[in-house]
């Protein structure tokens, strides 16, 4: 993990010899953890295990057997209106996915067969009023099952691996091919009135693939809505040893008047609330376990990472159930018993931060801190090595002092804390110059 360090040194008594030999040290936001959580295989009205695994099956008959017809067709509203409300209580953000033709049913931006048009409409301002508040939206690919031809807007007529979006159709393709493919997907939710900085990859897509996967997400964000930071859910690792930190990748621009790049989120669970084929009920323990001291949760947070839980839409609503729900409702409650020191974020937030964080240059002069940023970010925070009674922030001639508080714990946007010898304070990143003066 970067940090930020130093260009350029010109000290006075506002800053102690400390600068020659020690460097500002670019915290996590509001020297807190993050947390956030990834739901995969969500769309309006359609539960993509129903409509989905007939059509895996038909490309791998030996390893899609179960009984699919006895899952539910439908994830209701109400349930919608439920997990999003509770997560709201409880602070839970993260990635809702919107499969734009979940499992080529119909599309979400104009009629889904099964359900009427009031019924989709409805389903949509669900997500709108629900949902994005606390969750970034993405684009699940296209169907999430069959490849479209996306110049006749129609799913290909082969069964076969290479003609589906979860295996091999992405692994050969060009960066300008993947973001065509994904403009697509994202124009569809742009018709839906729902605005994306990101994608998420289905089953393995992408898997052999990822630089070009990198660019292509980059460019078909810019294309249809713009903007600097873009980010993409392509990988999860659940081995103890394997960071899971983001990774900022293909930055440009960054001493111009349009920076660009794209991030890498990863996850570092797996289905553990309930498995998203209705075959296995989840458990609490593998994220973080009764007595509180262990799990993959414990050591991602213990290590300073953003910790990123990964589900599927249909294991949190497991076969009609509300077992994955109630999975979910453990883990939180378990790591407010043993965390005091949590942020939970959205994905586009925490890939802001990275971006940030790793391209910000930071440079001494006189009494004064010079950050130079090619990225916002909010809850900027950062560790000064050095006692200091006054910060005041000043971007374009206009100064805003910082409010002194007493404990790291109370740390928000626009205050400092003195802790023994160093500070630490957090403050709203702008793009461009900006002045900490002691």
């Amino acid at each position: 993990m970067k940090k930020a360090g130093i260009a350029g040194v010109g000290l006075s008594a506002g800053l102690p010899a400390f600068a020659a030999v020690k460097k500002v040290e670019v915290l996590n936001p509001l020297h807190r953890n993050p947390l956030s959580f990834i739901i995969d295989d969500s769309t309006t009205l359609v539960n993509m295990a129903h409509f989905g695994i007939p059509q895996f099956g038909e490309v791998f008959p030996e390893n899609y057997k179960q009984d699919w017809r006895s899952l539910p067709r439908e994830i209701p509203d109400s349930f919608v209106i439920e997990f999003a409300q509770w997560c709201h209580e409880q602070g839970v953000k993260g990635k809702y996915s919107i499969v734009p033709y979940p499992a080529c049913t119909g599309w979400v931006h104009r009629f889904i067969p099964g359900w009427t048009k009031k019924e989709l409409q409805n389903s949509l301002e669900v997500v709108r009023r629900y949902i994005t508040p606390d969750w970034d939206i993405h684009p699940e690919m296209i169907s999430h099952t069959r490849v479209i031809d996306i110049k006749k807007g129609i799913p290909y007529p082969f069964a076969d691996p290479n003609y589906m979006e979860n295996w091999g159709w992405s692994q050969d393709k060009s960066a300008d091919e993947l973001a065509a493919y994904q403009a697509y997907a994202l124009n569809v939710l742009k018709e839906a009135g729902l605005y994306c900085e990101g994608i998420t990859t289905p089953g393995g897509y992408g898997s052999n693939n990822k630089n070009n996967l990198a660019l292509g997400t980059m460019d078909a964000v810019r294309e249809v809505y713009g903007g600097d930071v873009s980010h993409y859910f392509r990988d999860l690792y659940t081995e103890p040893d394997k960071s899971v930190a983001p990774l900022v990748q293909h930055a440009s621009g960054l001493d111009g008047n349009d920076p660009k790049c794209v991030v890498s989120i990863i996850g570092c669970t797996e289905d553990w609330f309930g498995d998203w084929d209705g075959l296995t009920p989840g458990s609490a323990d593998k994220m973080i376990t009764a007595d509180l001291k262990s799990g993959r949760l414990v050591e991602v947070i213990e290590r300073g990472e953003p910790a990123i839980m990964v589900s599927h839409w249909p294991g949190i609503y497991y076969n009609g159930t509300k077992h994955g729900f109630n999975v979910l409702k453990t883990v939180v409650s378990r790591l407010n018993q043993k965390y005091n020191n949590l942020i939970w974020m959205k994905n586009s937030d925490i890939a802001r931060y990275w971006a940030a964080r790793e391209h910000t240059k930071i440079t001494y002069s006189k009494k004064q801190i010079l950050l130079e940023a090619p990225f916002a970010a909010r809850d900027f925070t950062i560790k000064i090595p050095a006692a200091l009674s006054k910060i005041t922030l000043e971007k374009e001639g206009q100064q805003t002092p910082l409010k002194r508080v007493d404990s790291p714990l109370n740390l928000k946007e626009g205050t400092f804390v003195k802790t023994g010898k160093e500070t630490i304070c957090s403050f709203l990143l702008e793009k461009g110059k900006s002045i900490l003066i002691m």
